[in-house]
């Protein structure tokens, strides 16, 4: 070998060949699966015929009114059929799909819709208004003018050239500083998180997955596109209602039902009143370390089902730990954690220094199913992805059996109910009230919830009422992440560190006498 000879570079058309998306993807499985189920909602079913035909004409009217490659489309819905489609068609095109949480407040669905642009917002009747008072125009309503703008486009296959590493999904997280960040997802992520879902828990293609929970999360979202994706069908539905999720269990095989904290107690009253037969479930899961023990041992074996023992963010997919369960029937006094099998991870110091076996260490993770950094937020990204690796901001110990043990959460956060709650989003509407020193909030366990925000407030006006502590963060946050209860404490009393800071657990223990 002579020194003229340079390394291979594949030229583009090879590299090409080598790459997909989504909508592609998608495509191919609605050709070999035409007449299967691909969605349902109430006694509508959709075959992925029906499907690709409803979504290859609202990608066209898209085309059709101005959006192009890398544009957002904002969606503000319930779980619905419509926002599946506006997602595929979204996809097709290149334009990326703004999933806006219909829990937030005015405040923070401003903040969401100034961080991203949309090009085109689509909503429904319900929160047309809300949008609206916002100073929001909305372009397009699910109802009769979504249809009329079906009806009215070619359902030929969109021909734009979308590559595997756009952005697919904006998906919302909680922010430290109080605001929510956007997650951008790209269709290489999306990809590689349905292959992780299919290889790690033997699913099924012909699988039924219930999308019970928000659409705009990534644990429905997640699992709705991987399901689509292999030509699974997915049965829609507006939010935790028992009955009917046990109605869909007894009616059809599903290999990963989706129960988290803040519905398992009333989930297993049903099933038990109803003495419900469900169809053989792989597994259950999530966020099993806010689980009580006793819980877990009996909605593992009211389902005769596992319990999905993992570690993962919106953020990540299902890595960096999917690869355990709880076995059917067992309260384990330990939950560790197990590495899955297409992630590379490290647990580091606070100089991102590796640390020992045994030692606790911030995870930070590469791997095919990372999401594209957070939109528009070059400082976050700047402190997320130090040295190439994401930095998950929670803590863990590597056993010497190379499992992992949570330990903590670098940055505070509140977990209720599956949603993600950040001290400073209630601690800064409080703040604002001249009659309030200083606020700490805290987590407290709940047994419905998991975890709910707990309010210690110094305050200078001795007439202030709990109540209108509350009434502080009001219409200015979601309801869901309103304090749950607020004790009132001498601005000397509150617990410091020797650089100032509140020492949070030291009031969590004394929540434990209150």
């Amino acid at each position: 070998m002579t020194d003229s000879i340079k390394a291979y570079v594949p030229p583009p058309e090879v590299a090409q060949a080598g790459t997909t998306n989504y909508g592609r993807l998608f495509t191919e499985t609605a050709k070999r699966c035409r007449g299967k189920t691909a969605l349902i909602e109430g006694d509508r079913k959709l075959s992925y015929s029906e499907l690709n035909g409803r979504v290859n004409r609202l990608a066209h009217f898209m085309l059709e009114n101005g959006i192009v490659r890398g544009e957002r489309v904002a969606l503000l819905a319930r779980n619905c059929i419509p926002f599946v489609e506006i997602e595929l068609a979204s996809a097709k095109i290149g334009a990326i799909a703004v999933n806006l949480n219909w829990r937030s407040s005015q405040e923070e669905l401003f903040h969401c819709l100034e961080l991203t642009q949309p090009t085109l917002i689509v909503t429904t009747m319900e929160f047309d208004v809300k949008l609206r008072d916002s100073g929001v125009n909305v372009d397009l309503i699910i109802g009769p003018d979504y249809e009329a703008a079906i009806s009215g486009s070619k359902d030929e296959e969109p021909t734009i050239s979308v590559q595997a590493e756009d952005g697919m999904v904006i998906i919302f997280t909680s922010g430290t500083t109080g605001l929510p960040k956007g997650a951008l997802i790209s269709h290489r992520a999306i990809i590689a998180r349905t292959l992780i879902y299919a290889t790690e828990t033997d699913a099924p293609k012909d699988d039924t997955f219930v999308a019970w929970s928000p659409l705009f999360h990534m644990g429905a979202n997640d699992f709705t596109l991987a399901t689509l994706l292999r030509g699974g069908q997915v049965v829609i539905l507006d939010g935790y209602q028992a009955e009917q999720i046990i109605n869909v269990i007894e009616t059809y095989p599903v290999h990963y039902l989706t129960v988290i904290p803040g519905m398992i107690e009333d989930f297993i009253g049903h099933l038990k009143r109803l003495d419900a037969k469900p169809k053989p479930i792989g597994l259950i899961g999530a966020m099993a370390d806010l689980v009580p023990k006793p819980t877990l041992k009996e909605i593992t074996t009211l389902l005769n089902a596992p319990y999905f023992n993992t570690f993962g963010s919106t953020e990540t997919g299902n890595p960096p730990a999917s690869a355990n369960l709880v076995a059917i029937g067992e309260a384990p006094s330990i939950l560790s954690k197990k590495q899955n099998d297409f992630c590379e991870i490290r647990l580091v110091d606070p100089d991102d220094n590796d640390v020992p076996d045994g030692e606790p260490g911030e995870l930070a993770i590469r791997g095919p199913s990372l999401f594209s950094g957070y939109w528009a937020n070059d400082e976050a990204n700047k402190e997320a992805f130090r040295n190439g690796w994401f930095h998950m901001g929670d803590v863990f110990r590597r056993t010497p059996d190379g499992l992992l043990d949570f330990v903590d959460r670098v940055k505070y956060m509140i977990k209720s109910g599956g949603e993600n709650i950040y001290p400073a989003e209630i601690e800064q509407h409080i703040m604002a009230d001249a009659r309030i020193i200083e606020v700490a909030v805290v987590r407290k366990p709940d047994e419905k919830w998991g975890e709910v925000p707990v309010v210690f407030a110094a305050r200078n006006d001795e007439t202030l009422a709990k109540d209108e502590v509350i009434d502080m963060c009001r219409g200015r946050i979601a309801n869901y992440k309103l304090p749950k209860e607020i004790h009132f404490i001498e601005l000397d009393d509150l617990p410091r560190s020797t650089s100032g800071k509140i020492q949070r657990h030291i009031l969590e223990d004394r929540l434990k006498s209150l």
